[in-house]
């Protein structure tokens, strides 16, 4: 409960109805789709940042040159062998450190390319599976079940919203409409997780369909609530309704059959009566 009022919440099935393919979004809406750094960026003397900026090269060291030592502190020093008097060797000229002039490449790889190609076209993922440009447009098979997790105050558009953002299908949930008991269309101001609690526990009978709103025929209540029954029953009421109609049918046959008796009793009279005049 919130604030005094009873929420339910479950989850919903829902059965694909529709006869038109849908079309898959590329990338998931908080993606965004880089483009690799072109060859003409990696150049000699640049620092590419995490996000492909330029970066400014850093500062070098100063590395100070050292002057040749006196000679006189060379006769105390030795060469590192053993023997005393022997000159060791000059120092070594230090130099700046410079910048290579050879470019950075990125590395190759084994593929040719019209394989990098197809990978940079199917690369873009949906909900961690990568998006495929060739499945991206199909038709749902009819009848096939889903579930969305709902409760009982969202209404239809936030319902078919939220069903359309979970397999990422292009466009908005405009051209779309739920529909209880097969052909009861579910209003905007709807409430659909309550409308099938209502209809009862039975997957079998009481369904909800996403369809297009082009293609739903609705029918009367009077004919909608014979679907809650289960398929005996349904059976006896059509054997009682032929049973009704055979019977209006004799009544019918039984009464234009007289009215014809007696349109042919009076033309004979009226055919009659001049010859007996």
């Amino acid at each position: 409960q919130e604030e005094g009022e009873l929420i339910v919440e479950g989850l919903l099935n829902i059965s694909w109805g529709l006869r038109r393919p849908i079309r898959l979004q590329m990338q998931d809406e908080q993606q965004r789709i880089r483009p690799p750094p072109s060859s003409s960026s990696w150049h000699s003397g640049c620092n590419l940042g995490a996000h492909g900026s330029l970066l400014k090269p850093s500062p070098l060291p100063d590395i100070p040159v050292l002057g040749p030592e006196p000679a006189g502190s060379s006769e105390h020093r030795g060469n590192g062998t053993g023997e005393p008097g022997s000159d060791p060797p000059g120092p070594a000229p230090q130099l700046m450190r410079t910048r290579s002039d050879v470019g950075v490449r990125p590395r190759g790889s084994s593929r040719t390319p019209g394989e990098q190609r197809r990978l940079r076209r199917h690369r873009f993922s949906i909900n961690g599976h990568f998006y495929n440009h060739r499945t991206s447009v199909f038709t749902p098979a009819y009848g096939s079940v889903t579930n969305v997790r709902i409760n009982s105050t969202m209404t239809t558009p936030q319902v078919l919203k939220l069903l359309l953002n979970k397999f990422k299908v292009r466009g908005t949930p405009s051209p779309y409409a739920l529909n209880a008991q097969f052909k009861q269309k579910l209003r905007g101001s709807d409430f659909p997780l309550l409308a099938r609690i209502l209809q009862g526990p039975c997957e079998q009978v009481s369904k909800v369909f996403l369809m297009e709103k082009d293609q739903v025929e609705e029918v009367t209540y009077d004919v909608a609530q014979y679907i809650k029954f289960e398929m005996p029953i349904l059976r006896s009421f059509i054997q009682k309704l032929e049973e009704e109609e055979d019977r209006e049918v004799k009544k019918l046959k039984h009464k234009y059959s007289i009215l014809r008796l007696m349109i042919e009793q009076r033309l004979e009279e009226i055919s009659e009566g001049p010859t007996a005049m």
